[in-house]
Formats: structure tokens, sequence, C-alpha cells
């Protein structure tokens, strides 16, 4: 297997310009152009070489080269078809990657798993675009694939609302559902001078450890969901008003008043200040009440 030769600005550049490769900010395509972030992603990923890799948007296939290297299968999930001949180059002595051209939002991953890794789990890594980050994140945990982890590349904000805790200004609806299906651990922060081109803005790199059963047990899980969202949509309102206010939550203020007597929260309390294991509670005494009307 050959020696990864991508990670350094002068390959990045001589690959850009034999394609005439135009970058799509559609896409939010910034390539890594650092060797240490590379090697930090792969040591932050545990990656063996036992494991099947699930690539999202290998770009030029820098960090493919590395993950082909240390896992036993890489399957590259690429959504912009102009990358794919790029992809066939860089990639071409690598002979335990697949490239897809697809939409990962709309890739079968559970086939993949079952077909692929007989059922095991996964790893993901990836390099996400701002924009698309917390639908791709949240897809692949709530679809139930078999994954071991999830290790990507986000914009530095969104890296501390994945791990922030009650009270703080980062915390909210992604910081719960995070973590309730994963443990975050910050592996490295990205300064933009790592990428091309230079995003403006640093970026982060974050593992989500899959729980083997998430850490508070819930009646309803889509139920506390709908109230975690509702509870972050206007952080200044308090709970009550909040969920009142929800469309898609059928509770009465009177309803949600006695809901919080019920777990001991006071109704002055703002979505905020409840850590996952109070909206769980809530969650339940709120099904209840409506078993009961």
């Amino acid at each position: 297997m050959p020696v990864p030769d991508l990670g350094v600005p002068k390959r990045t550049i001589e690959i850009i310009q034999k394609y005439h490769f135009d970058f799509q900010k559609k896409f939010g395509q910034n390539f890594l152009i650092d060797t240490h972030v590379l090697e930090k992603i792969i040591h932050a990923a545990e990656i063996t070489p036992e494991d099947m890799v699930l690539e999202i948007g290998p770009g030029i296939g820098t960090m493919t080269q590395y993950l082909s290297c240390a896992a036993r299968e890489v399957i590259a999930v690429e959504i912009d078809r102009n990358l794919i001949p790029v992809l066939q180059e860089t990639l071409a002595g690598y002979d335990n990657v697949t490239i897809v051209n697809e939409d990962i939002l709309k890739y079968d991953i559970g086939k993949l798993v079952a077909e692929r890794n007989q059922g095991r789990p996964i790893k993901v890594v990836a390099n996400l675009p701002y924009y698309i980050t917390t639908p791709i994140i949240m897809g692949l945990f709530e679809s139930h694939v078999p994954l071991d982890s999830v290790t990507v590349m986000v914009q530095k904000e969104v890296a501390d609302r994945m791990k922030a805790g009650p009270g703080s200004k980062d915390y909210g609806a992604l910081s719960l559902a995070v973590q309730y299906y994963a443990q975050p651990y910050l592996a490295a922060n990205v300064p933009p001078n790592c990428f091309i081109p230079r995003p403006s803005v640093g970026s982060a790199v974050i593992r989500l450890k899959r729980f083997a059963t998430p850490p508070v047990s819930v009646q309803d899980e889509g139920l506390m969901f709908r109230l975690i969202r509702a509870s972050f949509q206007q952080r200044r309102k308090t709970l009550v008003n909040s969920l009142s206010h929800a469309q898609d939550l059928p509770f009465s203020k009177e309803e949600i008043l006695q809901g919080l007597r019920q777990v001991g929260l006071s109704e002055s309390i703002r979505g905020e200040a409840l850590p996952l294991t109070q909206f769980a509670a809530l969650a339940d005494a709120l099904a209840i009440q409506k078993k009961m009307d």
C-alpha cells in the first residue's frame, strides 16, 4: 500500500490545479493540509486493522489515505461527482477503499453494515460542513445502525455545543441529543490555516463514542426530544411558557405545571437549567398524565 502523500499544501494544490477543481460552497469544501491533524483524527477515532470505516465527504482523498492504512476497509461516500475522478487517482493504490458517489442522507448504511461488516458496529469519520452537521450526526444516531463511534471535524462552536452542560451558553437541544446517544470527547482544536481554502472560523475534532444503552431511561423517546426542542426555541422563556406554546405538544399549561411539580421542578425554571435526566423524568410524568386523561 502506498505511503499517504496528501495532507501537505504542495500536493493538494497540484491535484486541485490538475483537475481544474472549483470549490463548491454548497458542499462546504475545505481540504485538510496538516499531517499532524490527520494523525490526531486517526488516533482519536481509535481505528484498528479490524475496523470498517465509513468516511463521509472524502474530498480529494486526504483523510481516506490515512484511514486506508489504519483500517481493514474504508467506504468513502462523496456527494460531489466532480471529485470522483480525483479520488480514483489519489486512491488508486489503496485496494481496501470503495468510493461511493452518493448523498449520505440517502445512503443505506444499515444495508452496508449487514453486507460488508456482518452487522458489527462500524466507525464513522467525517469532515462536515456546518449546515449539514446536525442532520448527518442525528441521522446516524436516530437510524440505530450499528455504530461504535463518530469522529468528526466540525466548526468549533458546534463541537462546544455538543459537549456543553446545563447552564452554559452553548447548552441546547444539540447537546442533549448528542449526549443521549454518545459520550463526546474533544480531541483537537484546528485553526483555519490547516485548510485549503481557509475557512473563516476555527474547527475542532470531536469523537462521539456511542453508548451501548442510553444514560437515561425514558418511556417515549420521541416525546422527550419534542420537549427538548420546544424548551430551547425561545431561551428566555420559562419552560412552562415554551412548552405550552409549542405546536407539536398536546399539553395545556396546567398539565405542564403539574408535570413540573411531580418531578420537583420550579414553575419559573428555564430549559437551559435541566440536565438530560430531568427532561426524561418530565417526559415520563407528562406521558403518564396523558394516559390517565
